[in-house]
């Protein structure tokens, strides 16, 4: 299920949110836990019982390790049993196939396997127990003794499927007792109308325009067409992906939880590493915390350091496809990021700022092009085609499909940064009187929603990037 359904939007949630209103605090996690459950059985009717599996390891895990706290060869071994369960899990449905490629692929053999359908969201809640487990073990955070609260951080649907990944200590307290109130819900609505615009409106029309650049060949690309279609599936991911973590956070707060940012404006970047500073922050933390530090960090010598960094990146290329591809955008990432540490970040710097922001955008776009394509070759293929190598420098194609977008990819630039959100909140504010401004909000925001509802009932293009990571 889809937030940004009409089932979902229309019948799901007002039903989950009367219910939830409804009982008492003491049966809120009970009522939030079971529509949870249902929500992800709604689309995974079979792998809700892995869901289960995973919580109940975990569960018992963590426990474990605290009960050896004065032993810690055996609380490490549960530690390393935890680890151990959760990788081989997350990497059989996830890689298990590409392994299976790769191997037929190399010494030419044709061992079958069944193609299986990859859990929504697997990648997500198997980090979280991950990094649970692992903040017992270091004595971050005390295990939960209530199996059903440790369930309901596990599952809960909010951000289930998409993140942002949250670590059981920001959200411990809350489990047990959180505030809803009127300002959180009506803050929590603000944050999920302006995350479905975003997906509904932004992203799916600037998706349909990268669908139809990518339906060519990469020899008919012009270098216009090329960069158009680069531009618009940099506009989508960002508008697809941020606006659900958006409605996340804004479903988080209608519901009494506080859920950290997970974008913060990635495009204004003036480098890469800036840019992943703002781009998937809870990921990156998930990586630095139980990878990159434990590894060593920056505090060892230059060579492990660059080990670390290309360890790290080659993983996050991995976590977001079984597929060559994403292991190219990994090193691509990591080859660039220490090259900006140890190289040219410093003669970067020392750029006018305009130059910064044309060198990220360039090194994020090529980024992209190795995420979108469908192997390797076709990423260089496409590449070349950016810098001429396909039919010329403009087409009318390339032309017609600028000049009909033109103010779509407007709205995109400036929508992703923090002007976007200052001309909202700007058109709220403009009175002094209170009654206005709450009046003009409230009539802004409902049309937003309607709008944004208008495009579901009219397109049929509603893709979601990240569920199949």
């Amino acid at each position: 299920m889809l937030f940004s359904s009409i089932t979902f939007l229309f019948m799901f949630l007002p039903i989950v949110m009367a219910v939830y209103y409804l009982v008492p605090n003491g049966a809120k996690n009970i009522v939030l836990l079971l529509a949870s459950l249902f929500f992800y059985a709604w689309g995974e009717p079979v792998y809700v019982v892995l869901m289960i599996l995973s919580i109940v390891l975990n569960y018992f895990c963590g426990r474990d390790i605290e009960a050896n706290a004065d032993n810690p060869k055996k609380a490490k071994l549960s530690l390393v049993f935890a680890l151990t369960a959760n990788i081989l899990i997350l990497g059989f449905f996830k890689y298990y196939g590409f392994l299976l490629d790769t191997v037929n692929s190399f010494l030419t053999t044709d061992i079958p396997y069944r193609v299986l359908p990859l859990p929504i969201g697997i990648s997500f809640y198997t980090f979280q127990a991950i990094s649970y487990v692992i903040d017992i073990y270091r004595k971050d955070a005390k295990p939960q003794k209530n199996i059903l609260y440790f369930a309901l951080y596990i599952s809960m649907f909010p951000q289930l499927i998409a993140g942002p990944i949250v670590r059981y200590a920001d959200i411990e307290e809350q489990l047990k007792m959180r505030k809803v109130t009127l300002r959180k819900l009506g803050q929590g609505s603000m944050y999920f109308i302006i995350g479905l615009a975003k997906k509904v409106i932004i992203a799916n029309s600037t998706g349909a325009v990268f669908e139809e650049v990518a339906a060519m060949s990469t020899g008919s690309l012009s270098v216009l067409t090329a960069w158009v279609g680069v531009f618009s599936y940099a506009f989508q991911i960002y508008f697809d992906f941020s606006g659900y973590s958006d409605m996340a956070i804004g479903l988080g707060k209608m519901f009494g939880f506080e859920f950290k940012k997970n974008f913060d404006h990635p495009y204004v970047s003036k480098s890469a590493t800036e840019f992943w500073r703002r781009w998937h922050i809870s990921l990156g933390t998930w990586f630095r915390e139980y990878v990159y530090i434990p590894l060593g960090g920056n505090r060892c010598s230059v060579s492990r350091n660059i080990f670390n960094l290309m360890v790290v990146w080659t993983l996050t290329g991995m976590w977001h496809g079984a597929a060559w591809n994403f292991v190219a955008w990994g090193v691509y990432y990591g080859v660039i990021l220490v090259m900006e540490k140890y190289v040219w970040g410093a003669s970067v710097e020392q750029l006018p700022k305009p130059v910064q922001h044309i060198y990220a955008g360039a090194v994020i776009l090529v980024g992209w092009v190795f995420f979108f394509s469908p192997s390797l070759g076709y990423a260089l293929r496409y590449l070349w085609a950016m810098i001429g190598g396909g039919s010329g420098i403009a087409d009318a194609q390339g032309a017609f499909l600028l000049f009909t977008h033109w103010l779509l990819f407007v709205i995109a630039a400036v929508g992703s940064t923090a002007y976007g959100r200052k001309l909202l909140n700007n058109a709220v504010r403009f009175s002094a009187n209170r009654t206005v401004r709450m009046t003009v909000g409230a009539v802004l925001y409902i049309g937003i929603f309607f709008l944004s509802v208008a495009f579901l009932v009219t397109d049929t293009f509603n893709p979601f990037l990240y569920f199949r990571f």
